[in-house]
């Protein structure tokens, strides 16, 4: 980060922000100037000029930039003008492509994002004049990739936009490209803690919107449903707190179980109606209750309110690798999280360490997980034994993404062996006693 404090004449100083500006917006080079960003701040002749702030990031996962002074966002055209008052600024090449979406190195749910250009022009020149002016910051970001999904909802847009606004209280406006009704509906009860405004659908809008600072973009961390509290002023606990307060959740703290105690801990088995199912539920349900669980059977649907107070009614959560495990959120604190990974491999593997059980030690969540057999999966009886897919699962890179996914995660259901499987509710039982 750069900063002016000078006092010398105002041509000179043009001159260094107009060296400056070139190397942040043109993208020439591998500049630290550029790679961070600058802020451009003058006081000339003893006179405070309004700060101009063009700083765009690019990260692993993600890139956004921050913009302060005249800004001016045009639905229509996916454009947001920077528009400064440095007359001496060259216009060529002065102009940036992003989507706003948090998973920027994943082709296919970039795909399904709007491009949005960001165009810094000089005040002399003819920018598009303000038909509604704002006088509190702007948050624009897309609810396209892959929302409908419930992992990606939280790894690549709530975790991320809580990441960006938090540091606003509330006195921030979000503006929406690509923007779904039933989105804001399912999420409404964090997106008004994070928000004080009515959504911006800004989609066709013909208006052009005018703010002193704008950020397009979203933070994020480059693992999946975390943060880094090293990097950031927040953590993953910040985060579940807000969840916690914004759907009026009421345990803080699992259950603990102790000697002589009457109550007994609550088993969420989550279902599923499609792949990743378990075919013997009511076995693996009855096997429980004789261990001393209460057992409740639930599918993620329905209302977000209804099902995050279910979950967190709960002191374990069972389910095969999936997006509902991402439901993990509403848990309380010190409870247990059980993955059961489905036969495929070291990718397989890798994939449900990375997605649940690295996060879950963030959130304060105790994790097992529970490998399953090749006896205890259907794939069984869809390959041969000398099958490659059976014999030797294949590492993603190996074969196409589209391929292991097909094979793995869609047409695969699991049978537990209830013998085999008890030793691992037992282990939840002893976490709970700690």
């Amino acid at each position: 980060m750069l900063m002016f404090n000078d006092t010398r004449s105002s041509s000179q100083l043009a001159k260094v922000k107009d060296i400056v500006a070139q190397i942040l917006v043109e993208g020439t080079g591998s500049s630290p100037l550029r790679d961070k960003g600058v802020i451009l701040y003058l006081a000339v002749e003893g006179k405070k000029e309004i700060s101009e702030e063009l700083l765009c990031t690019s990260e692993e996962r993600t890139e956004f930039c921050q913009a302060r002074g005249d800004i001016r966002v045009h639905g229509k055209s996916s454009t947001v003008y920077f528009v400064s008052s440095n007359t001496t600024m060259k216009e060529k090449n002065m102009s940036r492509i992003i989507k706003p979406y948090a998973r920027k190195d994943d082709v296919g749910a970039m795909i399904r994002v709007r491009e949005w250009s960001m165009k810094t022009v000089n005040a002399t020149k003819k920018v598009p004049p303000c038909t509604q002016n704002h006088n509190i910051p702007a948050l624009l970001f897309s609810t396209g990739g892959y929302v409908g999904n419930h992992f990606h909802e939280f790894t690549d847009i709530l975790i991320p936009l809580f990441l960006t606004s938090r540091q606003f209280n509330g006195e921030v406006h979000f503006i929406i490209t690509e923007k779904r009704p039933w989105w804001i509906s399912k999420h409404r009860p964090l997106l008004q803690k994070l928000s004080n405004y009515e959504i911006m659908d800004i989609d066709g809008d013909g208006e052009v919107h005018c703010f002193q600072r704008v950020i397009v973009g979203l933070k994020r961390h480059h693992e999946e449903l975390s943060i880094d509290p090293q990097k950031y002023s927040y953590s993953m606990k910040d985060f579940r707190d807000l969840l916690r307060s914004s759907y009026a959740l009421k345990r803080v703290e699992a259950i603990k179980i102790r000697d002589g105690q009457l109550g007994k801990p609550r088993l969420m088995i989550l279902s599923r109606k499609r792949s990743r199912s378990f075919t013997n539920t009511d076995e693996i349900a009855k096997m429980a209750e004789s261990l001393g669980f209460d057992v409740i059977i639930k599918e993620a649907e329905g209302s977000m309110w209804g099902f995050a107070d279910v979950v967190n009614s709960c002191d374990v959560l069972l389910g095969v690798h999936g997006a509902g495990l991402t439901n993990m959120l509403f848990l309380p604190e010190n409870a247990v999280l059980i993955q059961v990974v489905p036969y495929g491999g070291f990718s397989l593997d890798w994939l449900a360490t990375k997605d649940f059980g690295k996060p879950s030690k963030d959130m304060n969540i105790k994790y097992l997980e529970y490998k399953i057999s090749l006896e205890e999966s259907t794939l069984m009886q869809q390959y041969s034994l000398d099958h490659m897919f059976i014999k030797d699962p294949p590492l993603i890179g190996k074969v196409r993404w589209e391929e292991f996914k097909s094979v793995y995660l869609d047409k695969q259901n699991v049978k537990l062996d209830v013998d085999r499987f008890r030793p691992t509710l037992q282990k939840a039982i002893e976490l709970l006693q700690r």
